[in-house]
């Protein structure tokens, strides 16, 4: 008898350590040690085309520093630093820096979306008003009358969830100069005290042109936030805390920075005709990051390390997966990370800076795809999917390639933000001289 229990706790114990994650699995197992690029196809002579750009920004004084980190299969390539976090006391660079990442949020958003899709939450072709219903009435903004008031017409359709995920519904940012831009900047949606008087404020403004039939940099992304929260039952950092960062090991990712890593936080700069000024950062998105915000921005609230947005960018790029830990389906990721954007919007006639929606070139699910390099003028791999944030940061997924790259700095404006992004895509591949490995 006493062998046959022996003989079951065995069997049991046995069951068990077969359903254990296996060693290696966990969340920190994420290896950052570097390999030598040639043991993947890139040429550690050509990569210099890359440190070059990058440190001849900072000596020049158009950059304060940066944090790099280049992969492939999976196995870092580069992990850089350059120059310093604050220019007032000439802290160098580190590998912990935590920065502003701003609407670098918005892929995280994208996947947190994603995740209540694969719960069976919503459908890429619903009306966005069958889960905000405060949206069932909007109007659509059709020039203004003789006394300058706007004329608003009914929408041909109800705008749809694929086009909120694809800045094509007509939502705005209000950031220029136009009427519907006005009306943005006087009901303020950003500043309001939480998420559903945002909602509240946006049901009062029409669209700004006719879902689908344009592409407009815009609010989509805090709605989804919205929906979100709505859906999940949670707060938008606690949904991500529990499902994205903390299966991720993302550390230092969060809607603030606590006291306790204050003085890992990047001074953040702008660019004034050439000289980098500090920036004056007030409440409200975006804040001085000292506390959660009531508001919490899925389209740029959020702040991390280098690190912890490789661990994100390289799960897309394993399809969802990381060290065991699955976040997403390989078919999700595939949804996200396709172009969403009809043939007629992808003309050249819309965009924000350089990203400029084109043949070859357009929006998937919160961030942008190259479908068609050829087409598009680029030499990234087919399918990939790349955001960057106001301060500069940039990131891309190459699936093709299997290339991952994250670059971090913190500097608002100027003439350089999206080119250097650009010129690290044309350095990173000039620098892979064996892509069958």
């Amino acid at each position: 008898m006493m062998m046959r229990k022996i003989g079951f706790v065995a069997l049991l114990l046995s069951g068990l350590a077969s359903h254990a994650p296996a060693q290696g699995s966990g969340r920190d197992a994420v290896s950052m040690q570097t390999v030598k690029p040639e043991t993947v196809g890139f040429s550690t002579e050509r990569l210099e085309n890359l440190h070059k750009i990058i440190q001849a920004e900072v000596d020049e004084k158009h950059l304060a520093g940066a944090v790099t980190i280049l992969a492939r299969h999976g196995k870092i390539v580069e992990y850089r630093t350059y120059g310093v976090k604050d220019l007032a006391i000439n802290a160098p660079m580190t590998k912990d820096t935590i920065f502003r990442d701003y609407s670098m949020t918005k892929p995280i958003t994208g996947v947190s979306m994603m995740i209540l899709f694969e719960q069976g939450k919503w459908l890429p072709a619903d009306p966005i008003s069958k889960y905000v219903p405060e949206f069932a009435n909007l109007k659509v903004f059709n020039g203004v009358d003789g006394d300058g008031k706007p004329i608003l017409v009914d929408p041909e359709h109800a705008p749809t969830m694929r086009e909120l995920m694809s800045h094509s519904a007509g939502f705005l940012y209000g950031f220029g100069n136009s009427k519907m831009d006005d009306l943005y900047k006087e009901a303020k949606p950003l500043a309001a005290a939480n998420l559903q008087e945002m909602i509240d404020r946006l049901a009062k403004l029409p669209l700004a042109y006719q879902p689908g039939k344009g592409w407009q940099y815009s609010m989509s992304m805090d709605v989804q936030g919205y929906v979100i929260e709505k859906y999940s039952g949670q707060s938008l950092p606690q949904f991500m805390h529990d499902h994205i960062f903390a299966p991720l090991g993302m550390k230092d990712a969060g809607f603030y920075v606590p006291a306790d890593k204050r003085s890992r936080f990047a001074s953040n700069y702008r660019d004034d005709k050439g000289k980098l000024v500090p920036t004056q950062e007030a409440a409200g998105p975006p804040t001085d990051y000292s506390e959660e915000p009531k508001l919490a921005s899925g389209g740029g609230g959020l702040v991390s390390t280098a690190e912890d947005y490789y661990r994100f960018a390289q799960m897309l790029a394993n399809g969802g997966e990381l060290n065991g830990v699955r976040v997403l389906s390989p078919a999700s990721v595939k949804l996200m990370m396709s172009n969403h954007l009809p043939k007629e919007l992808m003309t050249g006639q819309f965009g924000i800076g350089m990203h400029v929606m084109r043949p070859g070139f357009g929006y998937g699910y919160d961030g942008a795809v190259v479908f068609d390099p050829a087409e598009a003028n680029l030499p990234d791999g087919a399918g990939t999917y790349f955001w960057d944030g106001a301060a500069g940061t940039w990131f891309w997924v190459d699936p093709t390639n299997d290339v991952v790259f994250v670059g971090m700095i913190q500097r608002m404006g100027g003439g350089d933000n999206h080119p250097l992004a650009y010129r690290t895509h044309s350095a990173v591949y000039s620098a892979l001289v064996d892509p069958r490995k």
